[in-house]
C-alpha cells in the first residue's frame, strides 16, 4: 500500500511538473520573442546611454520586454487577451483616450511667444507636414488601404500622440507598428536631421543671424488659444479632440488665474499618460502580432516621411529667403524644427547652428516653427480623418 501510494504521488508530481514546464516561458519561446526582446533592450540602451528621448524609449523598451515574455495562451495576461490588466490599460491607446490628455499637457507647457512674435514661421511648420502626405501617397503605392495609408502617413509629423489617435480611428490593427515607428523617429531626431540640414545649407546660410523676437503682450498670449481654436476647428472639426485640448491647456497656462490646473496638466496628467502609452505601446509589439511584412513597410515609410518632412522644412526656408530683404532673412537651420517633436527638433536647430557660430543661438527662433508643427500635425490629422474616416 505504501509503495502504491508513493507511486501515485510520484506520478502526480511528475504530471504537475510537466504541466508547470508547459506554462514557463522557456516552453513557449520563439525566435520572434527573442528578436523583440533584443529590440526592447536596444531601446532601453539608447534611452539611458545616449539620452535619446528617455521618457519615451525607456518605457517603450521595457514594455517590449513585458509584451514578449512567452506565455501559455488563456492565462489573461497578454495585452491582446480580453480582460487582462494590460488589455484594459491598452484601451486608452486603442480608443484614443491618452493622446488628447497629452495634448492638454503639451498646451500647458508650450510658450507660443516665438510664433506670435514672427507669424511667418508658421509657414515652416506647415511646409514640414508635406512628409505626412508624401508617406500617405507612398503607402497607397505599396498596397495599403486608404485609411491605413492615412494612419501611416501621420508618422511624418513626428508626433507620437497624433499617430496613436489617428491609427485608433483609421487603422487599429496597425497601431502597434505605427506608434512604435512614430516614437522611434521622434527619439532619433538628433541622429536623422543634422546630416540633412548640413547637406541642404551652405556655411554662409548656417551663420545667418535673425532679428531678436519682439516682446509679445499678455493679451496676445491669452487670445491666441481662443482664436487658434476657433479658426483651426472651424476648418477641420475632426481634429477637435487634439486641437481643443492643446489650446485649452495653453489658455490655462497663459491666463494667469488657473496655475493649479496648468501645473496638473503639464506635470501629473502628461507624465501619467506618457507612462501608460509607453508601456502599453511597447507591450503591443507582441511577436505573434507585431512581426510582419506590414510592420517592416511601416518602419520604412516612417523613415522616408520623416526625411521628407525635414527636407521640405529646410528647403522652404531657403525659398522664403529669396523674397526676404537682407536683415530679415531666416536661418534655414530652423527649417527642420517644423516637425512636431517639441522641443527636440528646436534643440537640434540650435546645436547645429552653434557648430558654425558659437554665439548664434537659434533656439528661441526654432521654437516658432516647432510649436507650429504641433498645430500643423493636428490639423493634418483632422484633414485625413475628414477624408478617410
Amino acid at each position: 500500500m505504501i509503495s502504491l501510494a508513493t507511486g501515485g504521488f510520484m506520478e502526480f508530481m511528475s504530471t504537475q511538473l510537466v504541466q508547470f514546464l508547459e506554462y514557463t516561458g522557456f516552453a513557449n519561446v520563439t525566435w520572434g520573442h527573442i528578436a523583440m526582446i533584443l529590440i526592447g533592450l536596444m531601446f532601453i540602451f539608447l534611452g539611458i546611454k545616449y539620452e535619446f528621448e528617455p521618457l519615451l524609449l525607456v518605457p517603450i523598451g521595457f514594455g517590449m520586454l513585458i509584451g514578449n515574455i512567452p506565455f501559455y495562451p488563456g492565462l489573461k495576461i497578454g495585452i491582446y487577451e480580453q480582460g487582462s490588466v494590460l488589455n484594459i490599460l491598452y484601451h486608452g491607446v486603442q480608443n484614443g483616450w491618452y493622446p488628447p490628455l497629452i495634448f492638454l499637457g503639451i498646451g500647458a507647457m508650450t510658450d507660443f511667444s516665438a510664433l506670435l512674435s514672427n507669424p511667418k514661421l508658421m509657414l515652416i511648420g506647415a511646409a514640414a507636414q508635406v512628409g505626412i502626405f508624401a508617406a500617405y501617397t507612398a503607402a497607397l503605392g505599396l498596397g495599403f488601404e486608404p485609411n491605413e495609408a492615412g494612419a501611416i502617413g501621420i508618422i511624418g509629423g513626428a508626433d507620437g500622440p497624433t499617430a496613436i489617435f489617428i491609427s485608433s480611428q483609421l487603422a487599429p490593427d496597425l497601431m502597434g507598428a505605427i506608434a512604435v515607428s512614430a516614437y522611434s523617429y521622434m527619439a532619433l531626431v538628433p541622429v536623422i536631421q543634422p546630416p540633412i540640414m548640413r547637406l541642404l545649407t551652405t556655411k554662409k546660410e548656417r551663420t545667418i543671424r535673425m532679428k531678436p523676437p519682439r516682446q509679445v503682450s499678455k493679451l496676445e498670449k491669452i487670445t491666441f488659444p481662443i482664436i487658434g481654436l476657433l479658426f483651426c476647428a472651424f476648418i477641420v472639426p475632426s481634429g477637435l479632440p487634439l486641437l481643443g485640448m492643446l489650446f485649452f491647456g495653453n489658455l490655462l497656462k497663459e491666463c494667469g488665474v488657473t496655475k493649479r490646473l496648468s501645473d496638473v496638466a503639464s506635470n501629473a496628467i502628461v507624465n501619467i499618460c506618457t507612462l501608460l502609452i509607453g508601456i502599453t505601446v511597447g507591450a503591443s509589439t507582441q511577436a505573434s502580432v507585431f512581426l510582419s511584412l506590414d510592420s517592416v513597410k511601416i518602419f520604412g515609410l516612417g523613415a522616408g516621411s520623416f526625411v521628407v518632412a525635414t527636407f521640405c522644412g529646410v528647403l522652404f526656408v531657403k525659398i522664403m529667403n529669396l523674397f526676404l530683404k537682407e536683415g530679415n532673412k531666416i536661418n534655414p537651420l530652423i527649417g527642420n524644427s517644423g516637425v512636431s517633436a517639441v522641443p527636440d527638433a528646436a534643440r537640434v536647430s540650435n546645436n547645429v547652428g552653434l557648430e558654425y557660430d558659437k554665439t548664434n543661438y537659434l533656439l528661441q527662433h526654432a521654437m516658432g516653427p516647432n510649436v507650429a508643427g504641433v498645430v500643423g500635425s493636428a490639423v493634418a490629422a483632422g484633414i485625413l480623418l475628414a477624408f478617410l474616416h
